[in-house]
């Protein structure tokens, strides 16, 4: 279930203007016959981006999240638009609102404070070794030096602000 919008305004403004290339769009279906994930889920990108020309709506839309970002949409779509890159534009903008899975803002709150999106853990530390991988993976985790850095670009780019807006819609601070 996603969270919705506190403030609608101006949405659609944003939306558009993120992905005003999709106006293009002849409705051709190339890119929803190109999609991998449209085989498995109810991913149906050529009315996405439809949706995406129309309304801001698109935000609480859950197809918007099934993309994986492959790419083979916009390489062969004929009137060469962005189709994924409006797509990440436009989930950036449901982001910011607040308007995420709860699965994606446990990501969100693991990267700011492991750095990490998956922390290793002992049990996790046990399987690589018996697997024959070193303990740590090349990540934070083997270099915890570096979290700091990666603390500070995360606060640079205000990536805190997708979690915060979470609280603000549930009353946490």
């Amino acid at each position: 279930m996603l969270n919705t919008p506190q403030n609608d305004a101006g949405l659609l403004d944003e939306v558009k203007e993120a992905c005003k290339d999709i106006f293009k769009c002849m409705q051709c279906g190339v890119c929803s016959g190109s999609c991998p994930s449209g085989r498995h889920t109810s991913l149906n990108i050529r009315k996405l981006v439809r949706k995406a020309a129309k309304n801001s709506n698109i935000l609480q839309d859950e197809e918007l999240w099934m993309c994986t970002t492959c790419y083979n949409c916009q390489e062969r779509c004929p009137r060469n638009i962005d189709i994924v890159d409006a797509m990440l534009k436009i989930r950036a903008i449901a982001a910011h609102e607040g308007i995420m899975h709860p699965e994606h803002i446990t990501v969100s709150e693991l990267l700011l404070e492991y750095g990490h999106a998956v922390p290793i853990d002992e049990e996790n530390r046990k399987r690589r070794i018996k697997l024959g991988l070193n303990e740590l993976p090349e990540t934070v985790h083997k270099y915890p030096e570096e979290l700091e850095e990666v603390k500070i670009l995360l606060d640079s780019c205000e990536f805190n602000r997708v979690v915060d807006k979470k609280d603000e819609k549930s009353g946490e601070t």
